[in-house]
């Protein structure tokens, strides 16, 4: 799919990068498993059916955990009417769109390809933001559609998801079914290999995509502004946004977490040790930079 979003090359690279070093260790874990589990009929059936379920289903997983739904022109008119500017304009279908009745302020972009994206935008982002700023935050979040990228995130967050598991089901199998098997060393020492190995490939595979997701919503800022030529509204939005998550509720903040790599803003009070380490997004001070780079390449080609 070709789009009026600015290419960004440098975004390219990267994914494949990030793609090519998450498969490599993909492909370490499965012999490493088929080695300890001594079958490779198991461990491939179910890496395989994960994989499946979460590229062809990622759009519906996110939506039911963001208690978003798919809403019609005549539901939400406003929203519909800024996407159909901002894809005409970037000559680029238009995905469904979507709307999350939660009061945490925030927007993402799912689905495998372009054809299946969803854009979803949360009540309370619509309630705190102008129209101008709502259009520079949708553009963001169609930037991640055109670039290819969201499925890139989906698939790359895979290897993450099944590492993770595997880590429960040896740790749950280790504390409710060791007492029957207290003599079988044997046994203890397979799930503790399991566990060690899968915790080291959750980690390589967490620090991987973080470091992909901060750049690609550095680029996603770039071609949306770009493409509005507002930087302005989107600092603006940013800003707004960035200071009222701080406002939201513990809880509501930890049911979102889970998809940061998705969001518009990072659904974590700032400050924490976690965000300025971990986060999936660069800080407010970086794109905001950013922002104020790219206003003054547009004052000075305009």
């Amino acid at each position: 799919m070709r789009s009026r979003f600015a290419p960004d090359r440098q975004l390219t690279a990267r994914m494949g990068v990030t793609l090519f070093l998450l498969g490599l260790l993909y492909v370490a874990f499965v012999a490493v498993l088929i080695a300890l589990l001594k079958s490779w009929i198991i461990v491939v059936v179910i890496a395989a059916g994960l994989l499946a379920a979460q590229y062809w289903f990622s759009d519906r997983i996110a939506l039911f955990a963001m208690h978003g739904r798919l809403v019609t022109p005549e539901e939400e008119p406003q929203l519909h009417g800024i996407i159909d500017r901002l894809c005409a304009t970037a000559d680029m279908p238009k995905p469904r769109v979507a709307l999350s009745r939660m009061d945490m302020p925030n927007a993402f972009a799912t689905g495998r390809n372009a054809t299946h994206a969803v854009v979803c935008v949360t009540t309370g982002l619509q309630r705190r933001l102008e129209p101008d700023e709502l259009e520079g935050v949708l553009a963001h979040e169609l930037s991640h559609v055109a670039h290819r990228d969201v499925a890139v995130i989906t698939i790359a967050s895979f290897l993450g998801v099944i590492a993770g598991l595997m880590v429960r089901f040896a740790f749950y199998s280790e504390l409710f079914g060791g007492r029957g098997r207290r003599d079988d060393q044997n046994t203890a020492a397979l799930l503790l290999a399991v566990m060690a190995v899968s915790a080291l490939v959750y980690a390589l595979s967490f620090l991987l995509i973080r470091a992909l997701s901060r750049y690609r919503e550095l680029a996603a800022d770039r071609a949306g502004v770009l493409l509005t030529g507002k930087p302005s509204a989107l600092a603006s939005a940013l800003t707004k946004v960035t200071g009222d998550i701080a406002l939201i509720p513990t809880q509501d903040l930890r049911t979102a977490q889970a998809f940061n790599a998705f969001f518009f803003t990072p659904a974590l009070g700032p400050g924490t040790v976690v965000a300025n380490l971990f986060s999936t997004h660069p800080t407010l001070q970086r794109r905001l930079d950013q922002l104020a780079e790219i206003s003054a390449e547009l004052g000075r080609s305009g």
